[in-house]
C-alpha cells in the first residue's frame, strides 16, 4: 500500500466479497453428520443412525466453525444506497501503478480571427479511445486539469487568489444556477432517484444558457457560443436520465478549458478557478444531487471512488500535500473533518459521503479507506491523477458523450499512426 493504493484494489474485492465464496449451509436434517469429506457418499443404513435410507447422503458435511474470520467479520448494517452485488470491474491496477504521472502543460491558445463549429460525439469503441489517447487535445486537456491541481497545492480554500473579473462573473452565474433550485422546488412523487422538477431546472438552464455565456465572453468571440453552450449545458447532469457522473464533471472541465484556449480564462485565474469557481460548481452539483436525487450515471457504486465526482478528490489531495499535521488517515478524525471540511475539498468530499451513506465507511467506500492507508498527500494526488486517466478518460460508456470541436479536436490521424506502429 506504501507505493500506491491502486494495488489494493484486488485486495478490496477479496475481502469484501469473502461471503460470497461460502458454501451455502444446506439443511442439516437431510445430511450425514461425518467427520472428514473422505467419508463414503453411501453409506449404509448400519453406519449412520442419523441416515435416512434411500434418502439423499451425497451432500458436504456442514462447516465445524464459523465461517467468518477474524478479519473479515460478517456486516452488521445494510446502507442506505446499496452496494453492488457484483464483483467490481476487472482493472488493470497494475498498469495504471505503471503508467507515468500526468504532467501539467500550458493551454495552446488560439488565434482569431477562429472559425468556430458545434462540438459531436466521435468516441464510440475502445479503438476510438485509444485515438483519443493519443491525441495532442487529450493530452493538453489532461495536462489542464493538472496545472489546475498544481496551482492549488498546499494551499486553503479560503486563501486570497488573483480573482479576475471573468471569474467573479463565472462564480456569480454558478450562484443563479443554485438560487434557481429554490425557486423550482422538487415535485411530490414515490419514486426515490430522479425527481421531474429537474427536467424543469435544466430546460431553464438550456433556455438562458446564451445569455450567461455573454455576460463573460467579449464581443469577438461571441461566435463561440456554438461551440462552448454544449459543453456548459452537459455539465450539470442529464434531463432525460435525471443522472450525473463524473462525465457531467469532465464536461464542466472541458468548458473551463475552451475559455483557457480562447483566453477567456489565463494562467493567473486557475487557483482562483479551483478555489472559486469549481468550489462554486460542487457546492451547485451537491445542492441538485440532495433536492433532486439526480441518479448516479455509471457509478460502480461500493467499487467507485464516489458516486457522483472524481476532480474534487484531485485537487483536494494536491490541497493537503505537505500539510504539517493532516494525513490521508486524517478522514477518519471526526474532529478533523468537522472544523476543516470548508477549508480542503478533499475532507469535504468525505464529509459528504458521510452524510449521504450509512454504515462503516470501510464498507461503503472501501476504495477511500484504502487511500487512508497511504502515507502522504503527494503519493495520493499522483495515484488519483492516473486513476482519472484510465477511470474516466479511458472509458468509453463515460467519453463516448464527450464532444469534439475546433477547441478540443478529434484527430483523424493519430489512430492510424497507432495501427502502422
Amino acid at each position: 500500500m506504501q507505493q500506491l493504493f491502486l494495488s489494493f484494489l484486488p485486495a478490496v474485492s477479496d475481502s469484501l466479497h469473502s461471503c460470497t465464496k461460502m458454501e451455502k449451509p444446506q439443511d442439516h436434517n437431510d445430511r450425514e453428520p461425518s467427520k472428514s469429506r473422505t467419508t463414503p457418499a453411501s453409506p449404509t443404513c448400519a453406519s449412520s443412525a442419523s441416515v435416512k435410507c434411500a434418502g439423499s447422503t451425497s451432500f458436504h458435511p456442514p462447516p465445524t466453525q464459523s465461517p467468518w474470520s477474524e478479519i473479515s467479520p460478517p456486516p452488521t448494517y445494510r446502507p442506505i444506497r446499496s452496494p453492488a452485488i457484483n464483483p467490481p470491474p476487472n482493472t488493470n491496477s497494475q498498469a495504471i501503478i505503471l503508467a507515468p504521472v500526468p504532467q501539467s502543460q500550458k493551454v495552446l491558445t488560439i488565434s482569431l480571427p477562429h472559425t468556430f463549429q458545434s462540438p459531436s460525439k466521435k468516441i464510440h469503441s475502445p479503438d476510438d479511445i485509444r485515438q483519443f489517447i493519443n491525441s495532442d487535445s487529450s493530452k493538453n486537456f489532461l495536462g489542464f486539469i493538472v496545472s489546475l491541481s498544481e496551482s492549488i497545492r498546499s494551499h486553503k480554500t479560503s486563501d486570497s487568489f488573483h480573482e479576475s473579473t471573468t471569474l467573479k462573473k463565472i462564480v456569480s452565474i454558478i450562484e443563479t444556477l443554485i438560487q434557481w433550485t429554490e425557486e423550482i422546488p422538487p415535485a411530490q412523487q414515490s419514486s426515490r432517484y430522479g425527481n421531474i422538477s429537474y427536467r424543469t431546472w435544466h430546460n431553464r438552464l438550456v433556455e438562458n444558457s446564451e445569455s450567461l455565456m455573454l455576460q463573460i465572453l467579449p464581443e469577438l468571440l461571441k461566435s463561440s457560443m456554438v461551440e462552448i453552450v454544449p459543453y456548459f449545458t452537459d455539465s450539470f447532469g442529464n434531463s432525460s436520465r435525471i443522472d450525473y457522473g463524473t462525465g457531467h464533471e469532465t464536461n464542466f472541465a472541458a468548458w473551463l478549458y475552451c475559455l483557457a484556449r480562447m483566453g477567456v480564462i489565463e494562467e493567473a485565474d486557475y487557483q482562483a478557478l479551483v478555489s472559486r469557481v469549481f468550489v462554486t460548481y460542487i457546492e451547485l452539483m451537491r445542492k441538485l444531487q440532495l433536492v433532486y436525487n439526480l441518479e448516479p450515471a455509471g457509478s460502480h457504486g461500493v467499487w467507485g471512488l464516489d458516486d457522483y465526482h472524481f476532480l474534487p478528490f484531485i485537487f483536494g489531495s494536491s490541497q493537503l500535500i505537505n500539510h504539517k499535521f493532516m494525513k490521508p488517515k486524517s478522514i477518519h478524525n471526526e474532529d478533523i473533518l468537522e472544523n476543516f471540511s470548508n477549508e480542503y475539498m478533499y475532507l469535504s468530499c468525505i464529509v459528504f459521503i458521510k452524510k449521504v451513506k450509512k454504515g462503516l465507511f470501510a464498507e461503503h467506500s472501501p476504495l477511500l479507506d484504502d487511500i487512508s492507508g497511504v502515507p502522504n498527500w503527494n503519493k495520493v494526488n499522483s495515484g488519483l491523477l492516473k486513476m482519472y486517466r484510465a477511470e474516466v478518460l479511458e472509458k468509453v460508456p463515460i467519453m463516448q458523450h464527450f464532444l469534439f470541436g475546433s477547441l478540443i479536436q478529434w484527430e483523424e490521424c493519430v489512430y492510424q499512426l497507432y495501427k502502422n506502429v
